[in-house]
């Protein structure tokens, strides 16, 4: 372990989800690189959509930091990695002070625990619409509610007319709250979305020129300054080490259907000298032979059931592979493996067959939150027995897993889980999204 000192950061959170965080951060990151400063971006909580994004904005990964799933020295490991940066800016996840009950392995998930672990001041963005000097109360609530937290200021997004923001000015005088930046309301600002939320970036049909929007937007209406003025973060950090790999080659799904990996996975890979082999199975890939196993994440599989069920060389590739060597998978990875995948409309598709899971959209389950699982079998990388934290996120239901189960799986409050994931010959596969192994 090496002390370092860490750049300055801020973290970007609202009192609740849909405030417009997401477009804020988006903006400031493009803004502060524009004017030249090396930005690291984080996002707090388990979410593979907004780092994605935050990296076409900033032109750097982002990194998750989760105080539930990861311990003190995989947190200094995730903060270490904005070393060379001049500026962090974190994105919270729904509302600043929003957790889960049960403690996990440094905390509860929240975002404020995120901002007090790295030191890193609260931007907070309050969506204005249908009140004024109300909003101030809000504001200062959240101040009120940590005392030890400190809040830079506050951006007031979807304010309606000149009127309306002088009321609400003048309530955050009166509770002595800086106002950092005042966005007018316009309704072209929305990110697309879908029912897990925003789009993945590479789904955006012109990500760019939005991002370059967002930032104009916020160039104009936003004291820049003042928010670089504001970061702070805590003096003499200790780094930790990265997850290590499953193995030294790794065939690795990249493409618009299998996309939720870990930038934190997989830059621990890569430093532990693992060579990462990318293929895509919607352009037919087969893994490459020469890999030790192959790693199918989370993604979107039920957009892409037709073209997936049509990819014979993919399937065959698999198959193959899957004689000699290990193959594991992850969510939506984990029902492409299976035997067939039901669309929303209710059509069968046929999958690889690896596995005897049958997945369904049709009968849609909304399954989230935080998973710790202790295996009962291998798998790649892991012995059984080892029991790991993640998380899990799908609308999809069961209708048969006939197969080995693969561990127990518990939620946050330490209650029993039926995705259990399941084991059949050399392929694995779970629900829940791996974050890190639990520290013993």
């Amino acid at each position: 372990m090496t002390e370092m000192t860490l750049p300055p950061g801020l973290l970007v959170s609202a009192p609740s989800s849909g405030t417009g965080k997401t477009t804020v951060m988006l903006g400031l990151l493009r803004a502060l690189r524009d004017d030249g400063m090396t930005v690291q971006p984080f996002k707090s909580g388990p979410d593979y959509i907004d780092p994605a994004f935050h990296h076409a904005a900033s032109g750097r990964p982002s990194f998750n930091i989760d105080t539930w799933a990861m311990d003190e020295a995989l947190l200094s490991a995730i903060g270490s990695q904005a070393q060379g940066a001049d500026i962090c800016v974190a994105e919270g996840s729904m509302g600043l002070y929003d957790g889960v009950a049960t403690r996990g392995q440094a905390g509860f998930g929240s975002s404020a625990e995120t901002a007090q672990r790295m030191g890193w001041p609260v931007v907070l963005v309050i969506d204005a619409g249908g009140q004024a000097q109300s909003a101030a109360a809000t504001a200062l609530g959240f101040q009120a509610y940590m005392p030890d937290l400190p809040i830079a200021g506050v951006i007031l997004n979807r304010v309606a007319s000149p009127r309306h923001e002088r009321l609400i000015r003048r309530g955050m005088d009166h509770a002595g709250l800086k106002v950092l930046g005042v966005l007018p309301r316009r309704g072209d600002l929305a990110l697309p979305e879908r029912h897990l939320g925003l789009i993945q970036a590479i789904e955006h049909p012109d990500l760019e020129a939005a991002i370059v929007g967002y930032a104009a937007f916020l160039r104009e209406n936003v004291d820049l300054a003042a928010i670089r003025a504001a970061a702070l973060s805590l003096p003499g950090r200790s780094s930790g080490a990265l997850p290590r790999p499953p193995a030294q080659r790794i065939a690795l799904a990249r493409d618009a259907a299998f996309s939720f990996t870990y930038p934190h996975l997989l830059k621990g890979w890569r430093e532990a000298g693992a060579e990462i082999l990318a293929f895509s199975p919607l352009a037919d890939e087969r893994p490459d032979p020469q890999a030790d196993v192959v790693w199918l994440p989370g993604g979107y599989p039920e957009l892409h059931a037709g073209q997936l069920a049509a990819a014979d060389n993919f399937r065959a590739g698999l198959h193959a592979h899957a004689q000699t060597k290990p193959i594991h998978a992850e969510c939506g990875g984990y029902m492409a493996l299976g035997a067939g995948l039901i669309d929303k409309d209710g059509v069968r598709h046929q999958m690889a067959g690896l596995l005897g899971l049958e997945t369904s959209y049709a009968k849609r389950k909304f399954n989230l939150g935080y998973r710790r699982a202790v295996l009962s079998e291998n798998i790649p990388g892991f012995g059984a027995g080892t029991a790991l934290r993640g998380h899990e996120f799908h609308y999809s239901s069961i209708l048969q897993q006939p197969d080995t189960p693969l561990a127990e799986v518990f939620d946050a409050d330490g209650n029993a889980v039926a995705q259990t994931g399941s084991k059949r010959g050399n392929v694995t596969g779970t629900f829940f999204h791996m974050i890190t192994e639990e520290a013993p």
